[in-house]
């Protein structure tokens, strides 16, 4: 069994606990969190429910932790640090610092002997192993990549960071007219702002100044800047009522040539109920990855493009082979 911890009990972490209760070679040893360890409720309860000031203590009784926090402040500091004491699995989605988040990473597991596993989810994660896969079989063309519409966790998470804001969604939204371009074929030039809207949902903290939480919203870098973005206030009552689902997904296409006589368009698409519990399972998977490859002696930071696909599966390599090759 694959003894696992989990850092963090938001919409992230619960998911990675159902997700372990469908893998059979998975055990929950510990969940910690900053919280008071005694208000939270898990499904697992052979799993203890410690607070994080502990973690330490059980740095030889657990295989993989995943970091369940959000990329804005969190995981720039957890994961450096805790993979100096385990091999670890983060879903940092920061696309602009990801080379500097793997550098932080690197550096520690390195010195600890451990792995981690960095920007695991579907993008960063499944989408940029289809841009990569795509790049690799049509050189000559183009990527386009469309998310929504759907919420966001993470720009979500970051909207709730903003001092007066006492909750918020936040949804992206694909521009119908700029994917029906890539889908003909018409390998249009898009910015940011042509591919996607975003559109926040926020209910303020008493007192709170709303024409200063909407200008550092709309203002946020690698989060809002760059694209048309209309903001909502709106009561606790409402969001509750009509936000409070997780549903997303998206496309990932590439356009391109294999002589001048012959255009082919790859697409890959999901749609997903719940964008945390789906982002839990895909964390899921690499920790078994990272279980397995660091038994085999590996360490340092890796992304999803270092994983070999068999390293994700509780199959044997001749299972896969037979059934799904």
């Amino acid at each position: 069994m694959i003894k696992i911890g989990i850092l963090g009990y938001g919409n992230l972490g619960k998911g990675v606990e159902k997700a372990i209760i469908k893998n059979k070679d998975m055990e929950l040893v510990a969940i910690f969190t900053r919280r008071n360890p005694n208000n939270l409720n898990v499904l697992t309860k052979s799993a203890k429910v410690l607070s994080v000031d502990v973690i330490e203590e059980y740095k030889d009784k657990i295989d993989v932790l995943i970091l369940c926090g959000g990329s804005a402040t969190d995981l720039p500091v957890q994961t450096p640090k805790y993979v100096k004491l385990f091999n670890v699995i983060d879903s940092f989605d920061t696309h602009a610092k990801i080379p500097e988040h793997f550098e932080n990473v690197n550096s520690s597991a390195l010195s600890s002997g451990k792995i981690g596993i960095i920007s695991v989810g579907w993008d960063p994660g499944l989408f940029s192993l289809n841009r990569l896969y795509a790049n690799a079989i049509l050189p000559d063309g183009k990527d386009y990549t469309f998310w929504g519409k759907g919420v966001s966790q993470g720009h979500s998470d970051a909207i709730r960071r903003i001092n007066g804001v006492k909750d918020a969604k936040q949804y992206t939204i694909p521009v119908e007219n700029a994917l029906n371009a890539v889908r003909s074929g018409m390998n249009p030039d898009l910015s940011t702002r042509q591919k996607h809207t975003r559109e926040c949902f926020v209910v303020l903290e008493d007192g709170a100044d709303r024409n200063q939480v909407e200008h550092e919203i709309k203002t946020m870098p690698n989060y809002f800047a760059d694209y048309d973005t209309t903001v909502h206030f709106i009561s606790e009552d409402e969001l509750k009522k009509n936000h409070s689902a997780i549903p997303h997904g998206g496309f990932v296409l590439r356009s391109g040539k294999t002589s001048d006589e012959n255009s082919h368009i790859i697409e890959y698409s999901l749609k997903l109920d719940s964008n945390p519990e789906f982002t839990s399972s895909v964390l899921v998977s690499y920790a078994r990855a990272a279980y397995k490859l660091n038994k085999e002696g590996v360490s340092g930071c890796k992304t999803v493009f270092d994983i070999a696909p068999k390293y994700l599966i509780s199959k044997t390599d001749e299972e896969i082979r037979k059934t799904m090759l």
